[in-house]
């Protein structure tokens, strides 16, 4: 999927992904890729932004981990976070539905 298309709705997929527990930054990647059966294929790059933009917001937390031996930090759902995502995901749900109301169906 374009990044264009994502970029309003990282916040939302990152969230929803932390909601199943705490990950760092490539585990996020590949839940999200696999989750989406590789339809979001999403860059370290613009996740790592996005991550600090949350916890700048209270939504996630981070604390360094060794993982597999490596020091790396992990990213954590907070209450608000959990909070953010309910709404923004009853947003995309009403979003989708009038998109299909309106598309129909083009088979």
């Amino acid at each position: 999927m374009g990044k264009d298309r994502i970029k309003g709705n990282l916040d939302l997929l990152l969230l929803a992904a932390l909601a199943r527990g705490p990950k760092h930054g490539y585990e996020l990647v590949a839940s999200i890729r696999e989750g989406s059966d590789g339809e979001f294929v999403l860059a370290e790059g613009t996740v790592y932004p996005a991550l600090h933009a949350l916890e700048s917001r209270g939504l996630v937390t981070s604390s360094w981990q060794v993982v597999s031996g490596r020091r790396r930090r992990v990213y954590e759902l907070q209450s608000a976070g959990r909070a953010a995502r309910d709404q923004q995901a009853a947003e995309w749900r009403r979003f989708a539905i009038g998109m299909n109301r309106v598309v129909g169906d083009l088979s």
